[in-house]
């Protein structure tokens, strides 16, 4: 009986559901912002999940301190975690190809390990959400007023060596970025932009979103749009 309803079936019907039944999706790489926690992707990590991604398709790394903001940076033991994540996810992607978002101090964490070890032609789509790709005014201006690891050579001072280093990096055949316009951190000091250019925008990319969300609320509340960006 099974043969023969089978048999009635036109094949490219079959096909269809074949292809669909074993979708093949890019692996995903989930990267938190500073002092942060791979759980503050939950929203986002749900929302794969619902649309058919596997839980070994989606890496979160944990990187960094959590009790000290001011000691993390963009060099040494805060990258291995987040390289790791890539290289994992690599292995495990059946496109050959993965998706990286990183939140705030997280996407330019992560950016940095693309551009470093010549990935950006493994990365289909890097989304930057909250990012400062052009630097915290709060940091002050490299080589003045770095009072920290984190504004300092290898942190988000505007115009650290670091950020000059990776502006205008590639980092993926498509790239966006998410910002706010009421930011408690990239517009901590009242102002958003640098050189006139939200600090949130990658240079290069794809487009940039707006919404009114905030920095913490841009990860939690665009989870759905995060996973547009990138299904």
């Amino acid at each position: 009986m099974l043969n023969s309803i089978i048999s009635k079936i036109p094949i490219a019907a079959l096909l269809f559901a074949a292809i669909h039944a074993h979708a093949c999706n890019d692996a995903v790489v989930l990267v938190h912002g500073n002092t942060g926690d791979p759980s503050d992707w939950s929203n986002t990590y749900n929302e794969l999940l619902n649309r058919g991604y596997s839980a070994g398709e989606i890496q979160r790394p944990d990187w960094g301190s959590k009790s000290c903001a001011a000691c993390n940076n963009h060099n040494g033991s805060e990258e291995e975690p987040v390289v790791d994540a890539i290289v994992e996810a690599l292995a495990v992607s059946c496109t050959g190809e993965i998706d990286v978002i990183g939140h705030s101090m997280g996407a330019t964490l992560a950016a940095k390990q693309i551009a470093d070890y010549g990935l950006v032609g493994d990365v289909d789509t890097f989304v930057g959400v909250a990012g400062a790709f052009r630097g915290l005014w709060s940091c002050g201006t490299y080589p003045w007023n770095v009072w920290n690891s984190t504004c300092g050579y290898w942190g988000l001072s505007v115009s650290s060596p670091f950020l000059d280093w990776l502006d205008g990096k590639p980092l993926g055949n498509n790239v966006y970025s998410i910002k706010s316009w009421s930011d408690q951190v990239v517009c901590s000091t009242g102002v958003c932009t640098v050189g006139g250019i939200h600090s949130s925008r990658i240079r290069g990319e794809d487009a940039t979103y707006s919404f009114s969300y905030g920095h913490f609320g841009l990860q939690a509340y665009t989870a759905s749009f995060q996973v547009d960006l990138i299904d």
